[in-house]
């Protein structure tokens, strides 16, 4: 936590380094579970600044049944192959909106896990499902076949015509659990770097599809660490030169 590892950063990296000792492993939602004093929900005080959120309360996840599910027919991403999570093999997408000032305006995000890839999804008229859904397909279908494997999205309403982008874009979609965005850390780390550009409380509508374009022509080309500092386009671009 001191080296600002992310709770999901350090489950996975436990089973990188001592693959063969289960006994050394530990999920992302235990450790969660323990930077938190259970009697009032408040993080450890010392905690606090290690973890990229700052929340000083974590918003308890509903048990199971007390909502029902606005996605109908959805794939949970515990049915997503193996090969996505070790991020070997492109093609594997995530997703999620952007919301804007009044909750009036969004932009769609789609990043690919392998390279860091992203796509901007025009949203002029709102986010409904039946806005998003043309809109997210045809985006996806922007790139070629061989890297549309999987999206893996949150369970927002947005999303309940998912089986019409499933089609449409020939994509396999997964649905996160609920309050789990580290399940969609990648997309999570990138909206984060999009804020930079569309600020929080700021009306969504103005940017144009040219405009969107552009920020996620200059993020793709944004040298990445954990790339060695190769860029995201130079990781994908002959995949999708094809």
């Amino acid at each position: 936590m001191k080296l600002k590892y992310s709770p999901e950063q350090i489950a996975g990296r436990l089973r990188v380094q001592f693959p063969d000792d289960p006994e050394m492993w530990v999920s992302t939602e235990t450790i969660y579970q323990s930077l938190y004093v259970q009697s009032r929900g408040a993080l450890r005080r010392e905690l606090t600044k290690c973890l990229r959120t700052g929340r000083a309360m974590r918003h308890p996840g509903r048990q199971p049944g007390q909502r029902k599910n606005r996605i109908p027919n959805m794939v949970n991403i515990s049915e997503r192959p193996a090969e996505v999570a070790d991020r070997a093999v492109p093609g594997h997408w995530e997703g999620d909106l952007i919301i804007g000032k009044r909750n009036a305006s969004a932009i769609g995000t789609l990043v690919e896990r392998s390279t860091g890839y992203v796509l901007l999804v025009h949203l002029p008229d709102g986010y409904k499902p039946e806005q998003v859904a043309p809109a997210l397909a045809a985006k996806i279908h922007e790139v070629p076949e061989t890297v549309r494997r999987s999206l893996t999205w949150d369970q927002g309403p947005e999303m309940r015509d998912w089986e019409r982008v499933k089609i449409a874009a020939d994509i396999d979609i997964f649905f996160c659990d609920p309050r789990k965005p580290w399940q969609r850390g990648t997309n999570e780390n990138t909206n984060g770097l999009l804020r930079q550009y569309f600020p929080k409380g700021s009306d969504l509508t103005v940017h144009s599809e040219a405009d969107l374009d552009t920020v996620a022509a200059e993020l793709n080309d944004r040298p990445r660490k954990r790339l060695g500092f190769r860029k995201p386009i130079e990781e994908i671009g002959h995949l999708l030169a094809v």
